[in-house]
């Protein structure tokens, strides 16, 4: 039982657990091999006995397709695809018959006599169908009839050995079917007496492990929980010489039991601690009652326990330090009352002069600012000035360029004018020609008499028309001469007019040159002083800066001077001891109002250089 005691509960149930498994397995392995059984049997009904009696049958049906065959060649003639088909068809039969019994044997080693039985039957058969179909080919039916008819007698006694051994198959199956069912029976009992007798004796053992080695010491160990928790401190805890999970429990309430009678020590020590805290309590509460009325000399006398030593030594040593610190803030408020007061006098010195400098470089701004704006206005005039030059050497240039086209123009209209003349003159020539035809033609009517009358008619009408036709050329030549003479004068007289437009064209480019330099100039006079306008803007927002500061440093120094009134009279309340032996600090502060003077000095000096600089502009 010692063995059991020292295992875990996890291993207890587990071996309880293994043993019904080993049961269950073995279970499983009887009832596996019993269904393994059954099933070799079912297997070899369905799988090979059943077939092979479907087979067997089918040989029988195919006998019948055999003798079908050979009647359907007396039916059809011979010659007949019918009847050939029929021969072969008898042929395909005995051949599928013959692979069904061979079949059949090769399943079943034992059936091979009653197989080859049939077998010879069917050969037999095969045989005398032969010639009774070779004869119905030939169409001799009445031999062939005589064949077939022996023949039938052969099926018939094919049919009745099938018959008979499948009859017999049938009946073997079935009792091997009902011998399978009685041993799954049998065997299924069997298993459910195995598993009842597994499940009590698990159910027994697990009951026994429980009770003796997990219950039993449990309810023991229970029993000794209640009796320490009701103050018997003193009692016996069993189970812990096991090494289970109920020895860890019983090793744990010894542990309680150990920390109980510990507490009944500490319990006797805490009552003697107790008085000691109460000493040190009250006399702690007495000088922080001194302290918090302003008496720094109420340090502790009384002697404490040496646990609280410490706290007495720490309590005198805050109090001595406090009481130096508050000495040293009476005195250093006393001293700094001092040094704000005059800090407080120089800053408003520093401040008037301050104001009155900003205000004076205001104005100074202010007219920088002016003179800027003008500048800035004389160079955006000059650039247009220079702008409409452009614009109008743009104007005479193109002036120039309508009178070199106009002047071109006036050429191409000259000789044309010569191109016209020499049509004028050809037309003069074409007129004389036909004035002299006209006259051979006359001549030629008068030679031909009164047959002639008409055309001398027409020669004269010619002759007038060429007369005129001189004329007009003539009054064209004299036109044409006229407008030659003036468009010679026009080409002159712009001639002169673009020699006008170039002259012009370079004063403008002069005049241009000189008022781009201006431009330039006011550019860089317009940058210079936007410039100094800046420089002078930033001096004026440095000295309203310096100026706002100085107001609030002014003010600070003031509040510092009620802020050390007030910290002095918060002080004085304090019962430092006595302060005689204290040296007093002297005040530093004496050198500030001199040294106060040194913005107002800078700024002054910047004032000074930009005032000259705008006066060195303005007379620019």
């Amino acid at each position: 039982m010692q063995f059991l005691a020292n295992l875990k509960i996890q291993f207890k149930i587990m071996m309880m657990l293994g043993l019904l498994g080993i049961v269950t397995l073995g279970v499983a392995w009887y009832g596996g091999s019993v269904m393994k059984t059954i099933d070799t049997g079912y297997s070899e009904l369905t799988n090979v006995k059943l077939p092979d009696t479907a087979k067997l049958i089918r040989v029988n049906r195919l006998g019948y397709a055999m003798m079908y065959s050979g009647y359907k060649t007396l039916a059809y003639d011979g010659n007949s695809p019918q009847a050939k088909k029929a021969a072969a068809d008898e042929i395909e039969a005995y051949k599928q018959a013959k692979q069904y019994l061979g079949e059949v044997m090769a399943q079943e080693k034992d059936s091979t006599a009653d197989v080859q039985a049939i077998e010879a039957v069917l050969d037999e058969l095969h045989a005398l169908l032969g010639p009774a179909i070779e004869m119905g080919l030939a169409n001799n039916n009445a031999a062939a009839q005589a064949q077939l008819a022996k023949a039938d007698g052969l099926a018939d006694q094919l049919t009745t050995k099938s018959r008979t051994y499948n009859d017999r198959r049938v009946a073997e199956g079935m009792k091997q079917s009902d011998a399978m069912s009685a041993s799954a029976a049998s065997a299924g009992m069997m298993l459910l007496g195995v598993a009842v007798v597994a499940i009590i004796g698990a159910m027994g053992l697990a009951v026994f492990v429980t009770r003796a080695q997990i219950a039993g010491p449990l309810t023991r160990l229970q029993d000794a929980m209640r009796a320490l928790a009701g103050g018997e401190n003193h009692v016996a805890i069993p189970g812990t010489e096991r090494s289970d999970e109920v020895g860890g429990m019983a090793k744990s309430v010894l542990i309680f039991k150990e920390a109980a009678l510990r507490q009944e020590e500490l319990a006797e020590a805490k009552k003697r601690a107790d008085a000691a805290q109460a000493l040190v309590v009250e006399t702690l509460e007495d000088r922080l009652g001194k302290l918090a009325g302003g008496d720094l000399t109420a340090t502790i006398e009384t002697r404490f326990d040496t646990e609280y030593d410490g706290l007495k030594q720490n309590f005198n040593a805050a109090v001595s330090a406090l009481r130096e610190l508050i000495t040293a803030v009476i005195e250093s408020a006393e001293t700094i009352s001092t040094g704000s007061a005059e800090i407080a006098q120089a800053s408003e010195d520093l401040a008037r002069r301050t104001e009155g400098a900003a205000a004076s470089l205001e104005e100074t701004s202010a007219a920088v600012s002016q003179m800027d704006q003008r500048i800035k206005a004389t160079a955006t005039a000059a650039t247009k000035t220079v702008e409409r030059a452009t614009g109008a050497i743009g104007v005479v240039d193109s002036g120039r360029s309508v009178a070199d086209e106009a002047m071109q123009a006036m050429s191409r209209v000259s000789e044309s004018a010569k191109g016209i003349d020499n049509v004028i003159e050809g037309l003069d020539k074409i007129a004389f020609q036909t004035r002299v035809l006209a006259m051979n033609a006359a001549v030629e009517a008068g030679r031909a008499g009164e047959a002639g009358r008409g055309f001398a008619v027409v020669a004269d009408l010619v002759s007038a028309l060429a007369m005129r036709a001189e004329e007009e050329a003539g009054r064209a030549r004299d036109q044409l001469t006229a407008t030659q003479t003036d468009i010679n004068a026009a080409v002159d007289m712009v001639r002169r007019v673009d020699s006008a437009l170039g002259a012009i064209v370079g004063d403008v480019n002069e005049v241009h040159s000189l008022l781009e330099t201006m431009a330039q100039d006011n550019q860089v006079q317009a940058t210079a002083v936007t410039q100094v306008a800046t420089a002078v803007n930033s001096i004026d927002q440095t000295t309203q800066q310096n100026a706002a500061m100085v107001e609030q440093t002014s003010a600070a120094a003031r509040n510092l001077s009620s802020e050390v009134n007030a910290l002095t009279e918060q002080a004085s309340r304090f019962n430092a001891g006595d302060r005689s032996h204290r040296k007093p600090v002297r005040s530093k502060v004496h050198a500030m109002p001199v040294a106060s003077n040194a913005p107002h000095v800078a700024t002054v000096t910047a004032v000074k250089q930009t005032s000259a600089a705008v006066e060195e502009w303005a007379s620019f």
